[in-house]
């Protein structure tokens, strides 16, 4: 990944992220944070809510992202978080009363590159499948936080994208492999 993000780019993103969010509930124009440079090129992103209940579980409450973005990452940046908190289907939209107990994490994206499954090491990679007028994803972390191996990280990916296991060794099954800087509030 030709991207790199300092410590400072991150804690700015962040920032983003959340004034986007807490300005959408307050009804009030965005102070945005000061960006550096690296915040200024164009990669795709992800932005993942998590809410932490009272007895300390840690929830996924939404995401939100592009596979590829033409728009400055800060920009990504801020469109992912008011979608994550928002317009996830899977969720109601967030309210005032809960964003103290909502964390913000998010993932940039490196360039997809085509493989076959054996080039995929999970946890560090996500994977994106397409067949026909179908497709999956699941971000690098996925595999990791639910203990799968490169084969049900595989499967579950082609059931993701609606396809019986073992689609993506199809002939006309396209599979790619990313990385990301994955980086969050960490407010768990």
């Amino acid at each position: 990944m030709n991207l790199t993000l300092s410590q400072s780019d991150r804690v700015a993103l962040l920032a983003t992220a959340r004034e986007a969010i807490a300005a959408r509930l307050e009804d009030r124009k965005p102070a945005w944070p000061d960006i550096g440079e690296a915040a200024r090129e164009t990669h795709g992103a992800f932005v993942t809510l998590h809410k932490s209940t009272e007895s300390g579980q840690r929830l996924l409450r939404g995401c939100i992202g592009r596979l590829r973005s033409d728009e400055r990452l800060d920009v990504t940046i801020k469109a992912m978080a008011l979608s994550a908190a928002f317009d996830d289907p899977r969720f109601p939209p967030v309210i005032h009363e809960e964003l103290d107990s909502i964390d913000v994490e998010i993932s940039v994206l490196s360039p997809f590159e085509p493989c076959v499954a054996e080039d995929v090491e999970p946890g560090l990679h996500g994977v994106y499948l397409t067949r026909a007028y179908r497709s999956g994803v699941f971000l690098p972390q996925v595999a990791t936080e639910q203990g799968w191996d490169r084969d049900e990280l595989l499967d579950q990916l082609c059931a993701k994208a609606g396809l019986p296991p073992g689609s993506h060794k199809a002939p006309d099954a396209k599979l790619y492999l990313f990385s990301a800087i994955i980086f969050g509030e960490k407010r768990y």
